[in-house]
């Protein structure tokens, strides 16, 4: 009786071991390199120098409202988890609310999806689910990872459209700066496979989108009006998302290009910019593209204002506006 006690004993002994073991290793989470370079409080602070009258946006979560937020919506390599947070309207309705994917900007190197707070919450406000998504970063993972990330995200939108009162009919992509590269990539690469292999999660969902809106995003890397891949002062931000400079491998900077996937299949876009010429690089040739098509475009701009025009006051009401105005349009049928 003793013995079988002392057996009994050990073998609880290394099971709580094994389970102590097993606890760790799922409590322990995947270190991702961390680039702060771009950041929203210290890029305020520096673009107030030229332009003093700018104030913060703060977050305020409007009235019939609801949030959910880190929402893992895909595991890859095995342990990495991406997430995503949700600002939906309160209110029931029958057919569904359009959704909103919401890219955040910072060189595809930097910034998080925080930044894209206040502009969810306000999508959310006028009638829209908005899904604000992580995604790989250049530290971790070079071009496409990225792409493939956001279109994942997309997929799990839909894979989740009844929780949150989705017409999976619906779905836009809004992104700033790299974000907005991301964005009009994503849009008009509708349907290409290859964008949708390296991230195989909810793969049994479309990840097509039917509008697009690109705040100061560039839809060209090789293009005259383009800045991108100057590397005579240390790489660039692009050369370290595709990982090889442009002269080395432009055929892999051409297919980041919107501008050059522009097909009958392109869903409508939104074009909202600053005074900074070279984030609007190929807009004028992409317009002509899309009105070969009959693919509605429109172009908003704030021509004395600073690349980081979205997130910031005087600008970010206007920038609410047009969004909401544009989506309306294409996604609701409503011409305000």
């Amino acid at each position: 009786m003793l013995k079988f006690k002392k057996q009994s004993l050990s073998l609880l002994m290394v099971l709580t071991l094994l389970v102590s073991l097993v606890d760790k290793a799922m409590s322990q989470k995947v270190t991702v390199p961390k680039d702060t370079s771009f950041a929203l409080y210290s890029t305020y602070v520096k673009t107030k120098k030229a332009y003093p009258n700018i104030q913060m946006v703060s977050e305020a979560m409007p009235k019939k409202v609801k949030a959910k937020k880190d929402i893992a919506y895909c595991v890859v390599n095995s342990s990495r988890s991406l997430s995503l947070d949700v600002f939906h309207p309160s209110r029931k309705v029958k057919k569904g609310y359009p959704a909103v994917i919401l890219i955040h900007g910072g060189g595809w190197r930097s910034g998080d999806r925080s930044q894209n707070v206040p502009l969810a919450q306000q999508l959310a406000k006028n009638g829209y689910v908005a899904v604000n998504v992580e995604y790989r970063l250049s530290t971790e993972a070079l071009y496409p990872a990225a792409v493939q990330d956001v279109k994942a995200a997309i997929r799990w939108t839909r894979a989740n459209a009844n929780s949150y009162r989705i017409d999976t009919s619906k779905i836009a992509v809004l992104g700033f700066s790299a974000g907005g590269q991301l964005a009009s990539l994503i849009g008009t690469t509708n349907g290409m496979k290859k964008f949708d292999e390296g991230n195989t999660c909810n793969s049994t969902y479309s990840s097509k989108v039917q509008a697009i809106v690109d705040l100061d995003g560039t839809l060209a890397f090789i293009h005259p009006e383009s800045g991108e891949g100057d590397d005579s002062k240390g790489k660039s931000a692009a050369t370290l998302w595709f990982g090889v400079p442009k002269a080395e491998n432009p055929a892999l900077w051409h297919e980041a290009g919107a501008l050059n996937h522009v097909s009958p299949q392109t869903p409508p876009i939104l074009f909202i910019n600053s005074s900074v010429a070279r984030m609007h690089a190929g807009r004028t040739d992409m317009i002509g593209k899309l009105n070969q098509y009959n693919i509605y475009s429109e172009v908003q701009s704030f021509p004395e204002a600073p690349h980081v025009f979205p997130l910031f006051h005087p600008w970010f009401n206007d920038t609410v506006k047009y969004t909401v105005n544009f989506l309306d349009k294409v996604l609701k049928g409503s011409s305000n």
